[in-house]
């Protein structure tokens, strides 16, 4: 069950809030070739200056932190495809610049992902965990 994490230092609607999760939901088990049942998401929001990055030069454009949680076993060409369309989907909803996004993964084995029926298996591809 990843758990997808989005930091963003301004204000956004709840009709943002849910384009950004719908959104990231389909970007996700395409690249990752899984359902999007299991996909846990946080929107944080924050003030001008509770969120930095070193080179950010001006907080005013904006500042986005991705943290994502995801069981182990993805490429580093699936992490970068989905990290590269994370700041993609942030750039078209929010307008914050490219250079002022930072993404970080936190892999885990599959049982460390637990739901109320059971814990997940690690990864394998075409998967889709809560139909299988």
């Amino acid at each position: 069950m990843p758990h997808l994490q989005f930091e963003i230092n301004r204000k956004i609607s709840d009709d943002e809030k849910k384009a950004l999760a719908e959104r990231v939901k389909e970007l996700f088990s395409l690249v990752m070739d899984t359902g999007t049942d299991h996909v846990g998401i946080s929107i944080r929001e924050y003030d001008t200056y509770n969120l930095f990055i070193g080179r950010v030069k001006n907080n005013k454009e904006g500042v986005a932190l991705v943290n994502a949680d995801i069981r182990e076993g993805r490429t580093i060409q699936q992490r970068r495809k989905l990290a590269l369309g994370f700041m993609e989907i942030i750039n078209s909803l929010f307008f914050i610049p490219f250079d002022n996004m930072y993404v970080t993964f936190t892999e885990h084995k599959g049982e460390d992902f637990h739901l109320n029926e059971r814990y997940l298996a690690s990864w394998h591809q075409g998967e889709d965990p809560l139909n299988e």
